[in-house]
């Protein structure tokens, strides 16, 4: 990809090519043909420059004259001619163009706008021969007569996502002043965390020229990168007959660089996680702390990851505090299918429900299923107890006296998850789940 950028001549060498670098680098970022540079350049000067970025460097292809120094010709400029008074405020006429026909029957000089507050619909004409433009507005629209007197036509109504200009409507579905549902179970949606490159920018500044188009590849997507780099390069090498690159020694480099890249980026991303706190997605703090054993971590890194690990620890703490919480605040108000949805939706994946609070769930949920309740309610507590993590040990108490048969086939379907309900349906109790079976490629690699 050919790009424009800005080059400082460094020197001139005795086989006519001049080195140049980025203005005010440190060190040469590379070397272009002599013949490129227009006539007087001297060593120091600034050039506009277009370059081709290649993995094995940076190719310099054409090279503009460097700008003037600000000093602008007599016979460039423009010389205004006036009487030398200003004839507005501003040193500015403005002459406003006159209105057709349309505009003049608005009256005010302007077409109204659709749907604007405070206007009507547009006028209609009346197309009588012989009659003003002043007369077709004055002219009431329910006193028209012939083709001109029908219903006036409903405007559209706006559309749930997008307003007509000037209009602000109600979304549809939600009344006005209606508060705004939640995004997340938990509050509103996290934000993105902001990017930072800070350590990969100093990272690639500490690296020689030759190797920032590899560190670059690595930093988009590791040795994959690098060796479609490659493939592309020697591409259009071979589309325009000019000699291939190697990629054993460019391989061999991205090795080299490989894990000080992927430890900038992964301080990066860790930083981005510290600076956002506690708005930072749960998930996204639980993977830089995971992928912090994919890098080799220098003091600095180590810091970080013991921050991240104790901010990780003490919000996993409080979620799950709020959980049980939530629980038991359903169970002391008699909330028994609130409290098993709540049990059945763990704040992480690897939180459990209490051996204490789960014998105290378990009898409540056992209790509440009697014969004497509500056979649509028995129901709703059977789902609720399914999708609970203590339904094994949920003895329902009995079956609504009647049951239907649509209940008692729910029952019967949910029988191997609630061991107790084939007792009260008079079936065999199902033996306890055995060890999970290996996957398919769990077998594989066996």
């Amino acid at each position: 990809m050919t790009r424009r950028i800005d080059i400082e001549l460094t020197s001139s060498r005795d086989d006519g090519t001049w080195t140049w670098r980025a203005p005010g680098a440190r060190q040469p970022r590379g070397s272009l043909e002599g013949s490129l540079l227009p006539e007087g350049t001297k060593v120091g000067d600034i050039l506009r420059a277009e370059a081709e970025f290649e993995i094995d460097g940076i190719v310099v292809t054409s090279v503009q004259a460097p700008k003037g120094d600000g000093r602008v010709d007599k016979a460039a400029r423009i010389e205004i001619i006036g009487s030398g008074r200003d004839s507005a405020p501003g040193g500015v006429s403005v002459v406003l163009a006159p209105g057709g026909r349309r505009r003049e029957a608005d009256g005010d000089g302007g077409r109204p706008r659709r749907n604007s507050p405070g206007r009507g619909p547009a006028p209609r004409r009346n197309g009588a021969p012989g009659a003003s433009p002043g007369e077709e507005r004055a002219a009431p629209r329910a006193g028209r007569g012939g083709r001109d007197e029908r219903p006036t036509r409903q405007a559209r109504p706006s559309r749930p996502e997008r307003g007509e200009p000037g209009d602000r409507p109600e979304r549809a579905g939600r009344a006005a002043g209606a508060p705004r549902p939640a995004r997340a179970e938990h509050g509103e949606r996290p934000r993105r965390l902001q990017t930072v490159s800070t350590h990969r920018n100093a990272a690639l500044a500490e690296l020689r020229p030759e190797q920032i188009p590899v560190a670059e590849q690595l930093l988009r997507g590791g040795i994959p990168a690098v060796r479609n780099a490659i493939e592309e390069q020697n591409a259009r090498a071979r589309a325009e007959g000019r000699a291939e690159v190697s990629p054993e020694p460019l391989l061999t480099l991205a090795e080299e660089l490989l894990p000080r890249m992927n430890l900038a980026a992964w301080k990066d991303r860790a930083v981005a996680a510290r600076n956002a706190g506690k708005d930072a997605p749960l998930r996204e703090v639980r993977s830089v702390v995971a992928s912090a054993s994919t890098v080799t971590l220098d003091d600095e890194g180590r810091e970080l990851m013991g921050t991240l690990r104790d901010a990780l620890g003490a919000r996993v703490t409080a979620l799950r505090d709020s959980w049980l919480a939530r629980i038991v605040a359903a169970l002391d108000d008699g909330r028994v299918a609130d409290a098993l949805r709540v049990s059945s939706r763990p704040p992480e994946p690897a939180a459990r429900v209490p051996a204490e609070l789960a014998v105290r769930l378990a009898d409540a949920a056992g209790s509440a299923m009697s014969s004497d309740l509500a056979e649509a309610e028995w129901k709703v507590l059977l789902e609720a107890v399914v999708d609970s993590p203590v339904r094994r040990t949920v003895k329902p108490a009995g079956l609504p006296d009647p049951a239907g048969e649509e209940l008692r086939s729910s029952a019967r379907r949910a029988a191997g998850l609630v061991p107790e309900l084939a007792r009260l349906l008079g079936l065999p109790i199902p033996p306890p789940p055995g060890p999970r079976r290996p996957t398919t490629s769990g077998a594989r690699g066996a």
